[in-house]
């Protein structure tokens, strides 16, 4: 039997941290108290790029490079790149092309940039898992998340200047003989609150036709409870797990969106798994986006929380809104 693993996983941040002191004072001088928001959502520090050479390229790279150095590997090993991204540096070439070139791959090497929002690397995994089951070609794949939303916060606005942290993951999936790896997913989607989320806010077209003005880079948001999404997720995650005969109580780890620790903990409560289970860091990291549930799983495997053959449940939520969940024998 060939599965699907995870061979590797590493990350990448900035040196650079910043407390909730910074964002506090930052607010109280515009007359808004944000001390109730940064405690529900678990926010303590963040990582954050000081360098003005560093961007979501840079953090990218160097979580390839952590990972390939980790695993024994080289980029001339690695079958195909998918680059999750929802602040890209460049529009085009693709990303991963560049990482490609970083990383020396080799000529046969599949490059993609993929883009689901904060559930983008989550849903590149799962898509990149289902294409090397049916690509025997493919036997090694790096997968990399990596955001750098900071700059496209509005600075009026605390859930996005706030919250976020600078961050990448990344991950070498490989084929295997006699592991179970990749699992199966499941997708949930609902486009009820796809207008409260907006990047660029004013649209590409209109961007290239007037220019940019002051604040139309900027991530457009309207405030919404963030935990809509909840019910449907959890419903969508038991049936994931039923189908596949998985009970909730053989899941060693939940790395689940690092946007809100209550909606962590609800998860795991509507789901049936004991909250211990999850894995938090969005209290030293910030929200990293897309990477977040990854960064939770590179916390989990360098802690010891997990071992070979423990099942794993992931599960994100992208702007708009868009559940996804998979589950995967690590």
């Amino acid at each position: 039997m060939t599965g699907i693993r995870i061979k590797g996983i590493d990350i990448y941040h900035p040196s650079n941290i910043v407390g909730n002191d910074f964002f506090i004072k930052h607010f109280d001088e515009k007359g808004i108290d944000i001390r109730g928001l940064l405690s529900a959502l678990g926010r303590i520090t963040r990582y954050s790029i000081k360098d003005a050479d560093e961007n979501s390229l840079t953090m990218a790279f160097e979580a390839a490079r952590n990972v390939l150095e980790k695993s024994g590997l080289t980029g001339a090993d690695i079958d195909l790149i998918a680059y999750a991204i929802q602040t890209p540096e460049y529009i085009f070439p693709t990303n991963s092309l560049m990482i490609h070139r970083l990383i020396k791959g080799a000529s046969h090497t599949i490059c993609i940039d993929s883009n689901a929002n904060c559930a983008g690397m989550t849903a590149s995994v799962e898509q990149v898992s289902r294409q090397m089951q049916a690509n025997p070609r493919i036997k090694r794949a790096l997968v990399i998340g990596s955001d750098y939303v900071t700059p496209h916060a509005d600075k009026n606005d605390p859930v996005y200047y706030a919250n976020f942290g600078d961050a990448a993951a990344a991950v070498i999936l490989e084929q295997a003989e006699d592991v179970v790896g990749f699992i199966d997913s499941i997708y949930q989607t609902d486009p009820c609150v796809c207008d409260n989320s907006k990047f660029p806010c004013a649209g590409l077209a209109k961007l290239g036709k007037q220019g940019v003005a002051a604040g139309e880079f900027n991530v457009k948001f309207i405030p919404f409870d963030n935990s809509i999404c909840i019910d449907a997720a959890s419903e969508s995650i038991r049936t994931l797990l039923s189908n596949n005969n998985i009970a909730p109580e053989a899941i060693k780890a939940a790395c689940f969106s690092q946007f809100s620790l209550p909606n962590i903990l609800e998860m795991c409560e509507k789901v049936g798994i004991d909250r211990n289970v999850a894995v938090y860091i969005g209290d030293e990291f910030g929200y990293t986006s897309t990477s977040s549930p990854f960064i939770a799983l590179h916390k989990a495997v360098t802690t010891g929380k997990i071992e070979r053959g423990d099942k794993v449940l992931f599960w994100t939520v992208g702007a708009g809104w868009q559940n996804v969940a998979f589950v995967i024998e690590y």
